[in-house]
């Protein structure tokens, strides 16, 4: 099981994963830090090319990042035959409606709020590894 976590902010890739560490998440958890390393991490390019790195078994995806935001990391990835069923959560610090509505019709899975808190961190990582770790069916 292999995590991707997308984020530009290194502070919330830590407390990410610290959360999941604390939820008892022990397998592997990759980072990159805007879009376009995204990408190039899903399509071995790049930085990449030459890695064996592992397939994500789910995306967190921040939506405000430079050089590719999130939407357009999302588009790609919903329209690429390779990538498109790869499982993707949206957590991202907006709560905007159009936000919201502009990644359900791009094809995200889940859209979260990230939260300011690192206990409620922890509780939303923990509802998240259940729900795509352990309840669900992964391709």
């Amino acid at each position: 099981m292999t995590i991707l976590i997308a984020d530009d902010d290194h502070d919330d890739r830590l407390f990410m994963e610290q959360a999941l560490r604390q939820n008892g998440f022990s397998q592997t958890i990759q980072f990159v830090e805007d879009g376009e390393e995204l990408m190039e991490y899903l399509r071995h390019e790049g930085r990449f090319l030459d890695q064996n790195v592992p397939w994500p078994n789910l995306l967190i995806l921040d939506l405000n990042m430079p050089r590719k935001n999130g939407f357009q990391a999302l588009e790609e990835i919903k329209d690429d035959p390779k990538l498109r069923r790869l499982p993707v959560v949206v957590m991202t610090t907006s709560s905007a409606d159009e936000d919201v509505v502009k990644t359900y019709n791009l094809g995200v899975n889940s859209f979260v709020t990230k939260p300011f808190n690192f206990s409620r961190l922890v509780e939303m990582v923990g509802a998240l590894k259940t729900y795509w770790m352990d309840t669900v069916k992964l391709p």
